[in-house]
């Protein structure tokens, strides 16, 4: 780039003034040599800023490209906020869920997950949020218009003032397809019928185990033959003749063949060979599969079998029930009678699979499968569906709809019956339950898998309502089961909403000085209003949101303690709190209570863990050895709802606990009923026997009082006292009574 006359100029007088401005010294170099100087600075000046300006574009360049990348990546990025809902998605993500990006801002991510799979995800996703790192994970998706894909997802969570979790969405559904064919036909390929490939001139490349079973030849030995290898000598040249002719115009031969095995022995096969061509029809393969004719009944028979029947269990599997099920429609639509669907779960029978492993459950479902077939008719189906769920398909029960009502809930009760005695099973008795869930059906009015369903959603009742018992199908469960997602997805929000709190019960002794409190979770919703723990604690147990949420009263409780030590009036109180079986059980809970009371600096011997009895009978040595390790930090334990359960004298000796906690089922009849009476006493002496506190909730009137003193009780909770109250109304009541220190928590003890 050349400078303009007025740039020379300006350099001359730039030149000049230089050399005025040295004129009492002796020049170094005349003017021109200095004009020549700062032309070349001048030139360097103009290249640096031809330099930048070209780095601006590049940038410009770049940032577009990055934009570029971004919104058309093959990978869809989605930016999603802790409470799930899309804050930032790329234009291949919104093409991939089927919807407008601007439409997509603050729709909740789990909409687009298919149904099925988003208990998955939550779980996926909760613990994302419980930790920084990342998590990869393949789901089926859902797009607007319904239409599914399989997605592989890489999700991210990045904590901070803003926390965030981000997704890189892909849509694996031609691998996935393409993966499937291949286990298909590796599935196919190994099958029980022999198969051989050769390639076009008849020559074997490649055998499966069933051919080296039948012939008697192995794949080395077969490989490099040609199929005459197997000739019987009983076909005369026109035969093969005909074979060959067959398969060069139609691609395809099938038929009966006298065929020799390795031995010399002859026997006869069903043979079918096919034609493989390339793109252009030219045969490059021949695929022969055969199998033994004397066998054909058998393989049938076993072919059969596994395409219908339960391998473990023997009984009809689901797709011979989906038939059944269709044909008694049929039936019942032409003669009028009603017929039932029983759909069975065994209650908890995950414990056991866990407990003494899957050899133990799968002779439960046997037997399990045993005592189905014994109790129903003859006609009548017993069906496995798969894991511990089965299903009773009863036809022509009655015309009237009344009736055979009342005999699909005879059949129901004696299954529960019957399915409740014990079971004896690899030297040991096990005691397990059965929850049923029944629907009628009549002609074509439902669909197979709507009745499915509705047996589904009647047995999800019957184990909400106490499990060991059947519940009809009703068209209310609906809009129940809807209200109960709703909860679901409210209740994961109520923590980073702030809407759960510890209300406080006192807890008394027999001078009605407090001595400590339970601490009782409630939530209040904006909507609902205060919701009670025992509408929504099942929820968060059924969704694993028990265990933030427990960890979060756990922090609650022991910074509570921390503030109660800092003052005189309330330094003495001892916070029990519960702690639900599933939070119990994690592998790092004993950690987290350390982690904890460091963080709060609370007193561990003012921490009280109320624990129930199905807990504790769950797996007596693991919990003993938590108990132990939590009991050396100063923790105390309870048994709560104590009399209730499977309480045994030969575990309840072994357990470190401080206190039984009388249940109120027993408090409440306490006067009027002697054997309430009867058992509370009992359970008093026990645990003054065994050096324990005991403790009776549920004590609303001075008759109750009175009589729990008679016997010896020295700690109660309940009504006459105090209804659970909020924090600042539970600092006035201690204000209004005395406050007693409890020997059996003081450290020096």
């Amino acid at each position: 780039m050349g400078s303009t006359p007025s740039d020379y100029s300006k350099l001359r007088e730039a030149a000049e003034e230089k050399l005025g401005s040295s004129s009492t010294q002796a020049p170094s170099c005349s003017t021109e040599e200095l004009l020549h100087e700062l032309q070349v600075h001048q030139i360097e000046l103009e290249m640096q800023n031809e330099a930048l300006r070209q780095a601006q574009i590049d940038l410009e360049a770049s940032r577009d490209r990055y934009v570029d990348l971004y919104e058309f990546s093959p990978v869809g990025y989605i930016t999603l906020s802790p409470a799930g809902l899309i804050e930032q998605i790329n234009l291949t993500g919104s093409t991939l869920l089927g919807e407008d990006r601007n439409q997509l801002t603050q729709k909740r991510f789990a909409l687009f997950v298919a149904p099925e799979e988003r208990d998955l995800w939550q779980l996926v996703f909760m613990r994302l949020l419980g930790r920084n790192g990342n998590e990869s994970c393949e789901l089926m998706m859902q797009r607007k218009d319904g239409t599914l894909f399989h997605a592989h997802l890489d999700n991210l969570h990045i904590d901070g003032e803003q926390p965030q979790v981000r997704i890189a969405l892909s849509d694996i559904s031609d691998r996935y397809h393409a993966e499937e064919e291949l286990r298909i036909a590796a599935i196919a390929f190994e099958s029980q019928e022999g198969m051989m490939v050769s390639d076009s001139h008849g020559v074997i490349v490649r055998v499966n185990q069933a051919f080296t079973r039948l012939t008697g030849y192995s794949a080395a030995e077969a490989v490099g033959q040609t199929a005459s290898l197997l000739r019987s000598g009983r076909h005369d040249k026109l035969f093969y003749d005909h074979m060959w002719q067959a398969l060069r115009d139609r691609g395809f031969w099938q038929g009966e063949i006298w065929n020799k095995r390795k031995s010399g022995k002859v026997y006869a096969e069903w043979l079918t060979i096919s034609a493989v061509k390339d793109p252009k029809g030219v045969i490059t393969h021949y695929v022969g599969t055969f199998s033994d004719i004397t066998q054909n009944k058998e393989a049938e028979a076993e072919i059969h079998r596994l395409a219908y029947y339960d391998s473990l269990t023997f009984l009809p599997n689901r797709r011979l029930l989906l038939d059944r099920l269709s044909q008694a429609l049929a039936i019942s639509a032409r003669n009028g009678h009603h017929g039932a669907l029983l759909f069975l779960d065994l209650d908890n029978f995950k414990v056991l699979n866990d407990t003494r492993g899957h050899a133990v459950g799968d002779l439960l479902l046997k037997e399990v499968a045993q005592r189905l077939r014994v109790e129903v008719r003859e006609g009548d189906t017993v069906s496995r569906l798969g894991g511990d769920e089965f299903v009773v398909l009863l036809e022509e029960l009655s015309v009237n709809a009344t009736e055979s009502a009342f005999a699909a809930q005879m059949v129901s009760e004696k299954l529960v019956s019957a399915l409740a005695v014990p079971y004896k099973l690899d030297g040991c008795e096990f005691h397990y339950t059965t929850s049923i869930g029944v629907t009628l059906f009549h002609g074509h009015a439902d669909s197979v898998d709507t009745l499915l369903r509705q047996a589904d959603m009647a047995v999800y009742r019957a184990k909400r309502d106490g499990r060991n018992r059947q519940c009809f199908f009703d068209p209310t469960m609906q809009s129940k089961l809807d209200e109960h997602s709703a909860m679901v997805v409210d209740l994961r929000q109520a923590m980073q909403r702030g809407e759960l709190a510890l209300y406080f019960q006192p807890q008394m002794d027999n001078k009605q000085r407090i001595i400590g409190a339970e601490a009782l979770l409630r939530w209040q919703h904006p909507q609902r209003g205060l919701v009670m723990p025992d509408v929504f604690i099942p929820v968060a147990e059924e969704t694993g949101l028990i265990i933030p949420i427990g960890q979060w009263v756990l922090e609650c409780a022991c910074s509570q303690i921390k503030v109660w030590s800092e003052h005189s009036a309330t330094r003495e109180l001892c916070l029990a709190i519960n702690v639900s079986p599933l939070q119990f059980r994690q592998s790092g809970f004993v950690e987290d209570v350390e982690r904890i009371l460091v963080a709060t600096g609370a007193d561990p011997h003012r921490l009280r863990i109320e624990l129930t009895e199905g807990l504790v009978i769950e797996n007596v040595a693991d919990t003993i050895n938590r108990m132990q390790v939590l009991k050396a930090l100063g923790i105390g334990f309870s048994m709560d709802d104590f009399g209730t359960g499977f309480s045994s004298l030969s575990y309840l000796k072994r357990l470190p606990l401080d206190e039984l906690k009388i249940d109120r089922s027993f408090v409440n009849d306490l006067v009027t009923d002697p054997n309430d009476a009867a058992i509370a006493k009992t359970i008093i002496i026990m645990g003054q026997t065994l050096g324990l506190n005991v403790i009776a909730e549920g004590v609303e009137t001075e008759e109750q009082l009175a009589l729990l003193k008679q016997y010896g009780c020295n700690a109660f909770q309940g009504y006459l006292f105090s209804r659970p109250i909020p924090l600042s109304a539970f600092e006035e009541f201690i204000d209004s009574v005395e406050i007693k220190e409890l020997p059996w928590l003081r450290k020096d003890l």
